[in-house]
């Protein structure tokens, strides 16, 4: 079966309410625009049924802030399209959140890497059709093939590829099992923004 992208994977108890006021907005609004721009985060009507691809978020004092479900069709975010992630749980497939937007749908594979790695403060979630098909000459990690997106399988799968360097700063896994799913990770939003930029550079220049 064809998974249906952008369909909340996990059980979501949400309240409308406010940000955090340590929220660094600026930053994330001013990278997704940089990946709407280069399509690495968009709607087409030729891709992916027509659903949104792709979500940011960066960390604060308590959770993480991240883009609504379904708003990688914007073309640019303003902070009524945000969510504030306050706790998850694997185990059950649950997510807690409040904000002016619910979450994206890759919300908890976003908490599982701020929870493995405390030294990440930004995650993004791309799509790229060159880094995905590349991944084995990029060398890079990729998730399990069964693993779907936004599920529990796919959130121990991301910590099974932190395990390997749990004091990393930075770092881009492959979505295995989530049709072109790239992610990246660092210690702020600029680092792991150009991490994705330079990898679809060297992919292009893999593909010809």
């Amino acid at each position: 079966m064809t998974e249906t992208e952008g369909v909340i994977q996990y059980r979501l108890d949400y309240q409308p309410g406010t940000l955090p006021p340590d929220a660094a907005l600026s930053s994330l609004l001013h990278w997704f625009r940089r990946c709407r721009e280069r399509e690495l985060i968009g709607r087409a009507p030729d891709r992916y049924a027509g659903a949104a691809y792709g979500n940011i978020s960066i960390r604060v004092r308590r959770g993480f802030v991240i883009s609504g479900t379904q708003t990688g069709g914007r073309g640019a975010l303003t902070p009524d399209d945000l969510a504030w992630v306050l706790d998850f749980d694997v185990a059950k497939n649950q997510l807690t959140a409040t904000g002016p937007s619910r979450p994206s749908s890759e919300a908890m594979t976003h908490g599982q890497i701020y929870r493995g790695l405390a030294a990440i403060d930004a995650v993004i979630h791309i799509h790229s059709p060159r880094i995905w098909r590349q991944a084995e000459a990029l060398q890079l990690p990729t998730t399990a093939r069964f693993a779907r997106y936004g599920t529990p399988q796919m959130a121990h799968e991301v910590e099974r590829l932190l395990m390997v360097d749990p004091e990393a700063t930075q770092g881009v896994f492959v979505m295995g099992g989530h049709e072109d799913g790239v992610v990246s990770y660092a210690n702020g939003i600029d680092t792991a923004g150009e991490l994705l930029l330079v990898l679809q550079a060297r992919a292009e220049q893999f593909s010809g």
